[in-house]
């Protein structure tokens, strides 16, 4: 008899629990999701503005027209959301007390691309996504045919540029060209042309050698390229349209016109072989010297003049 009082008594809670459970949960389902219910945080380091709080607001009332707890689709927000090409990720739930949280993480560019006449940003993980109509994020300008596989290598030296105060002061922007990356610089026309982008840091370090004993005593104006490519080397080109250049390109061109003009003496040319023969064949007259008459040495001497190769002129140019 007891036995069948105890499970009376817990059938009657679990059904007094169950219909409370049920009312509560219908309760819950028919709040509505206020704007005030709504937190949108913004979790990314650096400050961007590709999408704001009203946008993320906006997305929630189209996927929850009624605006209640119940017809919320918590998962279909959160891809909607995660889909839109400035955002790195998004974290969607709801509290007890029916306040919707979301955490977003936008895309923060490295550097923005100019490529096929088509411009858009790359962030740190190497993944493209379109330039904002309402925003723009001060970062370096690349421009050139860079190809994907490229892009995280290019973030890297982006970041240790803006790291490095003296790269931070000297370089505005990277271009390549024909195969090989330029660093353009804010004083003077000059590029830095570094080749690929292995060994960036021993480069950079060249070109600052390069700046601190040679090119603060001179005008930034007289290079049109420095160049760093090359291993333990610095090349430089001067610019063709810096006045001081004209009287060392004069001088230049002047030697190469003179040149051009002198020709080549080529007297001391091996001779034939056949000439070679004939002049060191042995005769008896060499190997008894005491009994050789003068005579006889001055049609030698004739002989081997004429057996000499001509000379012949060419024209050589450096």
């Amino acid at each position: 008899m007891k036995n069948k009082y105890r499970i009376l008594k817990i059938a009657i809670t679990v059904i007094i629990l169950g219909f409370l459970l049920s009312f509560s949960l219908k309760k819950f389902s028919g709040q509505k999701i206020t704007d005030n219910r709504i937190s949108v945080k913004m979790s990314e380091k650096t400050p961007v503005y590709f999408i704001d709080e009203k946008d993320i607001r906006e997305i929630v009332k189209k996927e929850n027209p009624s605006g209640k707890v119940g017809d919320l689709n918590i998962p279909a927000l959160e891809k909607k959301i995660n889909a839109l090409p400035a955002v790195d990720s998004a974290n969607v739930y709801l509290n007890l007390n029916g306040k919707l949280n979301l955490d977003i993480k936008q895309r923060v560019p490295v550097f923005r691309l100019n490529k096929d006449g088509r411009d858009f940003y790359v962030d740190q993980k190497g993944i493209e996504f379109p330039i904002s109509k309402t925003y723009s994020h001060p970062c370096m300008l690349v421009t050139g045919d860079v190809q994907k596989d490229e892009y995280q290598k290019l973030a890297e030296l982006v970041e240790k540029i803006d790291k490095d105060e003296f790269s931070k002061k000297y370089f505005i922007g990277i271009s390549k060209d024909k195969g090989d990356y330029n660093l353009l610089t804010s004083e003077g026309n000059y590029k830095v042309e570094i080749g690929d982008l292995d060994n960036i840091e021993f480069k950079v370090k060249g070109f600052k050698t390069f700046v601190e004993k040679y090119l603060v005593y001179q005008d930034p104006e007289k290079y049109k390229m420095v160049s760093v490519k090359y291993q333990n080397q610095i090349v430089t080109t001067l610019n063709p349209y810096f006045k001081e250049n004209d009287s060392i390109l004069n001088v230049r061109n002047k030697e190469l016109a003179k040149a051009s003009l002198v020709p080549v003496d080529k007297t001391n040319d091996k001779p034939k072989p056949n000439e070679i023969k004939k002049t060191n064949k042995p005769t008896s007259s060499s190997l008894k010297p005491k009994t050789v008459k003068p005579k006889e040495t001055k049609k030698t001497e004739k002989k081997s003049t004429a057996v000499k190769p001509k000379t012949k002129a060419k024209i050589k140019i450096e």
